[in-house]
């Protein structure tokens, strides 16, 4: 028999908040400038606010401009270094190309951008949130989400404290906390589980093509002074991958002899053996890239999902008693590689049409405003331009696909039109995998520990930790399915897929056994996107678990 809960403490807000990611700060911020009298908060699953973000980044800072105007001025903002150079390589296996600046479309020029740490935009950002009132909880992660009899959201609960791994309640449980809100905004960042949970709920991807994803993976590095170039930006793309797997690299050098260096596959790939992990360790070894690491030494590393759908993937924002923002909408322009501006700019918009609902006396209804206007906003604008380059890179290739995809931005922003239309993405990123059957394992190299590197020490940079005494926070819905098909079939592409080495395939008393590493976990939802048979859901584990990222 169950154990009886006890009833859960709530507090009320006129507005609650998930996530303080830049649309969710954004969102805060705005609502205290249009009404300081509205109670606000902010939930933040990590254990402080930017312990979770993970981007490239190099921000537009159009968002920021909108919503703090003259920030420039101000003292102790993270954005130090202006961009200053752009650089486009293609990738052989022993040389690269670099294309000519005049070639890109002009919505690819950097120039006005910053290359920063977003996590410590979000800490910025977070600050200027709490000294106009906002209430944020950092290590709260919101865990389920609140109905009232009609079926409008009116609240969520955090994740309750203390149940032991065997599901029992342990000596120092606690139930989790209620937050009721006349209005509930979701910006838990890309897959957020309960942002899933409600596009079901109401079928907020109806009409909608399915929603496409990317894996980056990321390090931070301390360069000798001598190969630091403050202000490149470098994109690359070709070599490792084939020319039918979809992905690309980049070299941001910041400020403090600083270089971020990331790697971003697309999800979509067809080969169960490919280890996006791998894959960003050997390009790392490429000879355009090698030298800006020597004498270096690696400081941080981390991993995130990033949405690649687009336009035509934008699930409808609204539903009764709230929103979708930011990353949970999947507002990501692919080819640029950015999302923040678009983040804080959909935060603004939710919160101006949140405020005219209040002060008109409205809660817990569906503000329809948010999904009428933003196709026609900033948002709109930015994702319509690119809408086909995704799906022209998976349909024709990296070579073929880059460069009509270049023309499609070109006459898109010339003259307003595509000859493509808006084309569609076809299968999700899960039946995208082929049997193991049709490819070939992949021979990787062995880490030097100096350049390349293992998993675990990876996951040790990321200073990742779970209570190891929980319940999995990574439910397998059917164990049995996971051996006949994602094992047996495909050959356990978790054991790859994964940039943190938590699933494992062991062999026990002569039979293989799926082993899952939960602590190791940094977050990034790329098993609950790839696994074929879409049988891994990923749930927010206790408290402010997970990675603690500085300077990502």
């Amino acid at each position: 028999m169950a154990e009886e809960l006890p009833e859960r403490e709530s507090m009320e807000f006129d507005v609650v908040i998930v996530g303080a990611g830049p649309s969710g700060l954004a969102a805060a911020i705005r609502l205290k400038q249009l009404n300081e009298d509205l109670s606000v908060v902010v939930l933040e699953k990590g254990a402080e606010v930017g312990a979770h973000i993970l981007s490239g980044a190099v921000v537009d800072p159009s968002g920021i401009d909108a919503l703090l105007p003259g920030w420039r001025e101000e003292e102790g903002h993270p954005f130090k270094t202006k961009v200053e150079r752009d650089r486009f390589l293609l990738l052989g296996a022993s040389g690269s190309i670099t294309l000519p600046n005049f070639v890109m479309p002009p919505l690819m020029n950097n120039h006005g951008n910053y290359v920063v740490s977003l996590g410590n935009v979000c800490r910025w950002l977070a600050e200027k949130a709490e000294a106009l009132g906002v209430e944020i909880y950092p290590g709260f992660a919101a865990a389920e989400v609140l109905y009232d009899d009609a079926g409008a959201v009116i609240g969520v609960a955090t994740g309750d404290m203390g149940v032991e791994r065997d599901g029992t309640l342990g000596p120092n449980y606690t139930r989790g906390m209620a937050l009721l809100g006349k209005y509930v905004l979701i910006g838990e960042g890309v897959r957020g589980s309960l942002a899933k949970q409600l596009i079901a709920k109401f079928g907020l991807d109806e009409g909608r093509e399915p929603q496409k994803f990317g894996i980056g993976l990321k390090e931070l590095w301390e360069v000798s002074p001598e190969q630091h170039k403050p202000g490149l930006v470098q994109h690359s793309f070709g070599w490792p991958l084939d020319g039918r797997t979809g992905g690309g690299s980049f070299l941001y050098h910041l400020e403090d002899n600083q270089v971020a260096v990331g790697f971003v596959l697309h999800l979509n790939y067809r080969n169960p053996y490919l280890s996006p992990f791998e894959e960003f360790q050997r390009f790392k070894t490429h000879p355009a890239i090698a030298p800006t690491f020597e004498g270096a030494k690696r400081v941080s590393y981390g991993a995130r999902a990033i949405s690649e759908g687009g336009y035509q993937s934008v699930p409808k924002l609204s539903f009764p008693g709230g929103a979708l923002l930011g990353c949970s909408a999947g507002l990501v322009n692919v080819p640029r590689i950015k999302g923040s501006h678009n983040a804080v700019f959909s935060g603004m918009l939710a919160a101006e049409k949140v405020a005219d609902a209040l002060a008109a006396g409205r809660a817990h209804d569906e503000i329809v405003e948010i999904e009428a206007e933003w196709r026609n906003g900033a948002i709109g604008r930015d994702l319509r331009k690119v809408r086909n380059v995704k799906p022209l890179w998976s349909k024709l290739g990296t070579l073929a696909g880059i460069a009509f995809g270049g023309l499609d931005m070109w006459t898109n922003t010339l003259f307003g039109f595509s000859f493509f239309g808006t084309l569609k993405h076809g299968k999700t990123d899960a039946a995208s995998l082929e049997p193991a059957a049709d490819h070939k394992p992949i021979d990787y190299p062995k880490p030097d520990g100096v350049l390349t590197f293992d998993r675990l020490s990876s996951v040790f940079l990321s200073n990742t930790n779970h209570e190891e005494d929980q319940p999995v926070h990574l439910k397998v819905k059917d164990m049995a399915l996971q051996k006949s098909s994602e094992y047996e079939i495909y050959a356990g592409p978790s054991g790859r897929y994964c940039p943190a080495g938590v699933y494992e395939w062991v062999e026990e008393d002569g039979t293989e056994k799926f082993v899952i590493n939960a602590q190791n976990c940094v977050h990034c939802k790329t098993c609950d996107i790839k696994d074929p048979n879409q049988n891994i859901n990923w749930v927010p584990p206790q408290g402010g678990e997970g990675p603690v990222y500085p300077n990502m």
